[in-house]
């Protein structure tokens, strides 16, 4: 099950207490006082781990608590410091808090660590507050409470390339012939309920990521279809593949539909229209005469790349334009 959002509560460790105690012992009359101070709390951190992939690990669990720091102890013994608690989360998860409305950070890589609640700190014990005109005190300090928070985690896919298009563009298809990513693929729209991530491996050792997003459909930007929820997922892409369905089943316009598509990225976000952009035209096995394709460029007035995920023509060298350009992207 991919999830991609969650809310959770975090509360650190309080500290503990602070001792009141006095040495007594055998031939020592004027002992003093020897009570301890308590541990401090444990916080809470929250750490990108590259080996997660979803927020499946928050569906059940809302409550994320540190450990309570130690009481002090007789023999000026500190009490024990409260465990901190790591939170792990996939890459590109961002911390919002929800009372404040603000976002705490940007998780946009592996191995970065955030606390997210700070432990109290322990209290003292009474020896510490011994003077020259108070040499036996019986006050000791309570540890402080920790902070606590209610945190929205938002977690944003990190890959290289992200497919778009319409349901049923052979999104899904394409990524299964050119890594070892399984979705499921079937002839009828929204087959895709989550997006799927795939590794491409080329020769030299060279790897890209590539993230398949559910299909978008007209309106999807204010909340129609199933696209809307997972159009920020494509907004970490470097480039996007803008898959078109030349021979569509239904007869629909395949201009129309890039149009639709586009239009949905804008009004989403403009900063992501404006990413690099390769314009497939896919199920190149259907048109065995190229006629569509060149009509489709033609009306288009725009450079298309053909593909067929059946057959594998076009796949190879799809990948090689998406890695210079990915190449070239790094350079500037």
């Amino acid at each position: 099950m991919f999830i991609d959002e969650a809310e959770i509560f975090v509360r650190a460790g309080d500290g503990g207490n602070g001792c009141v105690s006095f040495r007594r012992e055998k031939h020592v009359p004027k002992g003093g006082p020897d009570g301890g101070d308590g541990g401090d709390g444990g916080s809470v951190y929250i750490h990108s781990d590259k080996s997660i992939n979803t927020l499946l690990d928050f569906a059940g669990r809302h409550h994320w608590n540190a450990q309570r720091g130690g009481d002090g102890m007789s023999r000026s013994m500190f009490g024990k410091k409260g465990d901190d608690l790591i939170i792990a989360v996939p890459p590109g998860t961002i911390i919002y808090d929800l009372d404040k409305d603000i976002a705490l950070k940007d998780l946009n890589g592996p191995d970065l660590t955030v606390c997210v609640a700070h432990g109290g700190r322990g209290g003292r014990g009474n020896n510490r507050f011994a003077t020259a005109t108070n040499q036996t005190p019986r006050t000791a300090e309570d540890g402080k409470p920790a902070q606590a928070r209610r945190l929205r985690l938002e977690l944003k896919l990190i890959a290289d390339v992200g497919l778009v298009g319409l349901p049923n563009a052979g999104k899904s298809t394409l990524l299964s012939r050119i890594s070892a990513a399984r979705p499921k693929i079937a002839s009828y729209p929204f087959t895709t309920l989550q997006p799927n991530l795939g590794i491409v491996e080329l020769t030299d050792y060279r790897r890209l990521v590539i993230a398949d997003i559910p299909g978008l459909i007209e309106g999807s930007h204010q909340g129609q279809g199933l696209g809307h929820e997972f159009l920020r997922h494509i907004e970490r892409t470097r480039v996007i593949v803008h898959l078109v369905d030349i021979a569509a089943i239904d007869g629909s316009d395949p201009v129309r539909n890039y149009h639709i598509i586009r239009d949905e990225l804008t009004q989403h976000s403009p900063e992501l229209a404006r990413k690099p952009e390769f314009i497939v035209a896919s199920k190149l096995d259907l048109d065995p005469d190229g006629d569509k394709f060149r009509l489709f460029s033609r009306q288009l007035g725009r450079q298309v790349l053909a593909v067929s995920s059946v057959t594998g023509a076009g796949l190879r060298e799809l990948m090689e334009l998406l890695w210079q350009e990915l190449q070239n992207h790094e350079k500037k």
